[in-house]
């Protein structure tokens, strides 16, 4: 069984005195984790496929296309381009990636000194950005010439943001009071 989930069926237990809850369905959990990323003006379909296999590898599951709504001449988008791919990941695979995120890939973040909590938004969820794929342990370091950023989101139960920060220490994240934020 994996860390976080671990963490999280003691989430309950440590957080109950705190927010007063009177039963286990009440503690906060973590529903799902979404990966996305955007290509940009890639419109070479070798680039496109690289990028996709390289989420395939970090996340451990096939990325979705998303596609332009509509055309909009000054970004020389075309309705139906590709504009970014997205992975949404729950259960076993979401805490597998999580536990990876979360002890070894952070980590690996160059100057990295934690994560802000004023990325919590008022919902209870969580969105990490991070600039470099090549953080995770997947992704070969011959190949630096293709790095792509990523958006984490971690949707929780959380019901404010004091809930879910107390909630995200509890898993591990290591947040940071920045004090340049409005709380």
């Amino acid at each position: 069984m994996s860390i976080t989930k671990q963490r999280q069926q003691t989430a309950y237990a440590a957080l109950a005195e705190q927010f007063g809850y009177t039963s286990t369905m009440q503690g906060p959990r973590v529903l799902k984790a979404i990966v996305s990323t955007g290509v940009g003006k890639k419109r070479d379909k070798k680039q496109l496929e690289l990028i996709e296999n390289r989420l395939a590898k970090i996340t451990g599951q096939k990325a979705a296309p998303r596609v332009a709504k509509q055309s909009v001449a000054s970004f020389k988008v075309r309705e139906g381009d590709t504009v970014g791919l997205q992975v949404t990941l729950r259960g076993a695979r979401m805490y597998d990636f999580l536990d990876k995120l979360i002890h070894i890939a952070l980590p690996r973040t160059r100057d990295f000194r934690g994560l802000s909590a004023g990325a919590i938004d008022d919902m209870g969820n969580i969105t990490i950005g991070i600039k470099e794929n090549t953080i995770f342990p997947e992704t070969s370091d011959e190949d630096l010439k293709d790095v792509f950023g990523l958006a984490i989101t971690i949707v929780t139960t959380a019901k404010s943001k004091a809930e879910a920060e107390a909630f995200f220490r509890h898993l591990g994240l290591p947040l940071i009071v920045d004090s340049s934020v409005k709380r």
